[in-house]
């Protein structure tokens, strides 16, 4: 994918993100994920319906990398279950981490496939991410692979 087709992706995910804003619904599951690094930290509400994730949610301050890969990655993972969400995140961060993956099914998350380019800003690229492993990790008991 060319560069400036990436950025018109990040960017529209970035002023326009999906799902943004919380609401008060007790069948969500909340998180709060921040980056101690710097200014990044999301409030993330997911709600999961038989062993599938039905809607995800989500508000905070972070940047544009951070805010965009939200937004992309709920647009990827509502309506999976949690095997191809898990099999997705695995993909995604072996993405970040350039080790060996699946493009075909990281959609537009793959905007962040150069991300290593910038070591400082893999994490506001992975933070939702790890949120959502970490939701399912500890609500299914799936492996929580964050390091």
């Amino acid at each position: 994918m060319e560069a400036p087709f990436k950025r018109e992706i990040i960017l529209e995910n970035y002023t326009h993100p999906r799902n943004r804003g919380l609401i008060d619904d007790d069948s969500y599951i909340k998180i709060n994920m921040n980056n101690e690094s710097c200014i990044d930290e999301i409030n993330l509400m997911v709600k999961l319906e038989e062993k599938k994730i039905a809607d995800i949610r989500f508000d905070g301050e972070a940047c544009a990398i951070c805010t965009s890969a939200t937004s992309i990655m709920i647009e990827i993972l509502i309506g999976k279950t949690l095997k191809e969400a898990e099999y997705i995140l695995q993909n995604y961060k072996n993405m970040i981490d350039e080790k060996e993956y699946d493009e075909n099914i990281l959609g537009n998350a793959i905007v962040y496939n150069d991300i290593c380019k910038q070591p400082n800003r893999k994490k506001c690229a992975l933070l939702p991410w790890w949120g959502i492993q970490k939701v399912i990790g500890e609500n299914y008991g799936l492996a929580d692979k964050k390091n």
